[in-house]
């Protein structure tokens, strides 16, 4: 394991003992967590992109803040909806933030999942030409937007205006290297092959859309297995990146124990539903003394096939809660994965 980072959805709300009641607090409690999770030695802080919900909706504000507050943390999503996405715009704006961060943006996307509005795209003004489907809509978004980034023009030039130039105008500002640092969410083995034909990272969660009877993570090694043969088969230049998701709560006190105690045995193991029609296998959450959760995520074979591990956050439980569950991990259990906490 090279990399651990959190990834937060970003909720907030007047729930009982919630400690993240505005998205205000939503907002600059994930800048401070950010700079906590540097300061613990972690590699990254990724934010969950969520529409029309009391969570983190608009990620490009936040993630600059926290690129002008740390120094070395990646800053990243997982992940955009791009069914949602202007493309140039979303080009000018992942650009500017990854320049601000000195290169640091580690841009999660994704067809995306369900949503609360119905059609929420549509009230963006996106909707699927004809022919097309949701999926088709995202991934023609996710092309232009990846054409954008590279520098390539994408506007004709009008000499009137342009200082003479003629020919396509490239979006500005330009990150050089941001196009090597996208990631696709993948949610089945397919996705995963043609992520990796198209030469983008791969962002895995605890939800696949298919179920092929075996335990969550030996499913997920498979698709990790099939996106990294596939990489090499289509002799793309660069190294990839691979991450998994995973729910760890470590119990190490009383205040964890009434937090997590009651969920110790119902999520230890995996489940299986129905997402948008199709059967999905959920992972399970890693809860207990720390020294057991590193034999498990030891013997997770999905984390073992991975480079990246994103520790999902109960984010509502404030900064100080969560910054000394990201500690716990990285003292206690994320040793035992072969990772080392950053320096400097």
């Amino acid at each position: 394991m090279e990399r651990i980072g959190f990834l937060s959805f970003g909720h907030w709300g007047p729930g009982q003992g919630s400690h993240t009641r505005t998205a205000g607090q939503a907002l600059l409690q994930g800048i401070e967590l950010a700079v906590a999770a540097e300061d613990i030695g972690l590699d990254g802080a990724f934010f969950r992109v969520h529409h029309f919900a009391r969570q983190q909706a608009s990620p490009f504000p936040l993630l600059s803040a926290i690129a002008a507050r740390t120094a070395r943390i990646d800053i990243g999503t997982g992940v955009i909806d791009m069914r949602y996405e202007n493309p140039l715009y979303m080009a000018e704006e992942a650009a500017a933030t990854d320049l601000i961060s000195g290169g640091r943006l580690q841009l999660g996307i994704s067809r995306g999942s369900p949503e609360p509005a119905r059609q929420g795209a549509s009230a963006f003004g996106y909707v699927p030409r004809d022919g097309e489907t949701d999926a088709d809509m995202a991934r023609r978004h996710t092309e232009a937007f990846r054409t954008a980034i590279s520098g390539a023009g994408v506007a004709e030039a009008d000499p009137r205006y342009a200082g003479g130039a003629t020919g396509l105008l490239p979006v500005q500002p330009h990150s050089p290297g941001l196009q090597e640092r996208i990631w696709w969410g993948a949610g089945s083995r397919k996705t995963a092959i043609w992520a990796a034909e198209q030469g983008m990272n791969l962002m895995s969660s605890t939800l696949l859309t298919e179920d092929t009877g075996v335990p969550f993570h030996e499913l997920q090694a498979e698709q990790i297995r099939l996106f990294r043969d596939a990489w090499q088969a289509a002799g793309h230049s660069h190294r990839p990146r691979v991450s998994v998701s995973r729910s760890v709560l470590p119990i190490v006190d009383d205040e964890d124990r009434r937090y997590f105690a009651g969920s110790a045995l119902r999520d230890s193991r995996d489940q299986v539903g129905i997402i948008d029609g199709l059967t999905a296998r959920f992972g399970k959450s890693y809860v207990g003394e720390p020294d057991r959760l590193a034999e498990e995520l030891a013997a997770d074979t999905a984390v073992q096939a991975a480079d990246t591990l994103l520790l999902t956050v109960p984010n509502q439980l404030g900064v100080d809660f969560n910054a000394k569950l990201l500690g716990t991990v990285a003292q206690h259990i994320a040793p035992a994965l072969g990772w080392a906490p950053a320096k400097g």
